[in-house]
């Protein structure tokens, strides 16, 4: 008893009581600044979240200058091309290109043997040298019966025999004449040369062959390809726009590979045929190249583009941001506060590969949806892919990224 009675007196002092004071007040201070600081994130917590927008890429609608094509498919033929034939008989003796040279005209392409033709001509003017010798005889004749006939020396009848037989010289003088020029034609058809400026193809006959005025394969066949031509057909609804195009001035065309990639020439419309493949409903149109670099070749299958004129300064937004429904043409325009509206447009059919020219229904800046349209409803929110990209994106592990060093 007396060892409780020193315990309890110990414990009871004063000192002792205020330090077990001080400590339990430490403890419920420190309790409330744990469970107030935590109180405003379990409340942020229990809140619903807004839901997250639809991702979608937007383009701003703006003022651009906007080239207008027609286009069509089409092939380069060579502006002239001629298969050299011989005009007569006998042997080539002489081929006077290269294969794939590029030949002037007049320049020497084959030579056939003129040994024949060159006896043929002097056969034909000998015979006219000697009928001209016989016509001057003749004339000498005649004119001595005309003298005297007026003294009864020579009949009637004589000099009018005479005077026919100089006619008649004559006559056989000029059908000598027309002989000589025959012989001297066939004599220069043993030379052949280029009618045009071109490029020579493959060589058709060796030299030591002999040719023959009717052989169809000819001897080489050669091309003008500066400048060259491409023919491309257009469809009949295009036609009104080309021509008034053309009214206007010279149209200029490109001609693009078959990828339409890359611009190989660039020229200008020679014509519209004159009239429509009923069975196509197309129409063709002809158009003239320099080829200065021989990007087109004859055969060649290219994509033509016609530039019928240029609107300055259209009001243009992505082709990618225009939908059709029931009630016509529309896009989605992006709100300030991150919704979309739907926005009926006004368009004329002005348009390129990627852009359409708006006339009525937006205002430059405008900010319009151009992917995942089939996910969108009016007053849907959406947020930019651009900005996702731009800032940190959200997801596991975004903040561990935002922290690390």
């Amino acid at each position: 008893m007396k060892a409780e009675g020193k315990t309890s007196k110990r414990l009871l002092k004063p000192g002792r009581t205020r330090l077990v004071m001080i400590a339990v007040v430490l403890l419920l201070g420190l309790g409330w600044w744990w469970w107030s600081g935590h109180a405003a994130e379990r409340a942020a917590a229990a809140k619903p979240k807004a839901p997250a927008g639809i991702a979608v890429d937007t383009a701003a609608a703006r003022r651009a200058d906007v080239p207008l094509y027609v286009e069509g498919l089409g092939s380069v033929q060579a502006f002239y091309t001629v298969t050299i034939t011989p005009r007569v008989d006998g042997q080539l003796v002489k081929v006077g290109f290269v294969e794939g040279q590029t030949v002037q005209k007049g320049d020497l392409l084959a030579q056939i043997d003129p040994r024949p033709y060159q006896a043929a001509l002097e056969q034909a003017i000998g015979t006219r040298d000697k009928d001209q010798a016989l016509l001057e005889n003749a004339k000498r004749d005649l004119d001595r019966y005309v003298l005297l006939a007026p003294k009864d020396l020579a009949s009637k009848q004589t000099v009018d025999t005479q005077r026919a037989l100089v006619a008649q010289t004559e006559a056989q003088i000029k059908t000598d004449q027309a002989a000589v020029d025959s012989a001297r034609t066939q004599l220069d058809y043993c030379t052949i040369t280029s009618p045009i400026q071109g490029r020579t193809g493959i060589r058709l006959v060796d030299p030591g062959n002999n040719v023959h005025a009717a052989d169809t394969a000819g001897i080489v066949v050669v091309t003008q390809l500066q400048p060259i031509t491409v023919i491309f057909t257009l469809p009949e609804d295009g036609l009104p726009a080309l021509s008034a195009a053309l009214a206007q001035g010279s149209v200029s065309v490109a001609a693009l590979s078959r990828d339409e990639k890359t611009e190989l020439d660039r020229g200008t419309v020679s014509l519209i045929d004159n009239q429509i493949d009923p069975t196509t409903g197309t129409v063709r149109v002809k158009a003239v190249f320099p080829n200065a670099h021989y990007t087109l070749w004859p055969g060649e299958f290219v994509n033509a583009k016609a530039l019928l004129q240029t609107r300055h300064d259209a009001l243009t937004i992505p082709s990618s941001a225009v939908q059709r429904g029931p009630n016509g043409v529309f896009t989605y325009v992006v709100r300030p506060d991150s919704t979309v509206e739907v926005r009926p447009l006004q368009v004329n059919g002005d348009e390129t590969a990627d852009t359409v020219v708006v006339d009525h229904g937006l205002k430059e800046g405008e900010q319009v949806v151009t992917s995942n349209q089939y996910r969108l409803q009016p007053d849907a929110r959406v947020r930019n892919n651009a900005q996702t990209v731009a800032g940190a994106p959200a997801g596991p592990g975004a903040t561990a990224a935002a922290g690390a060093p």
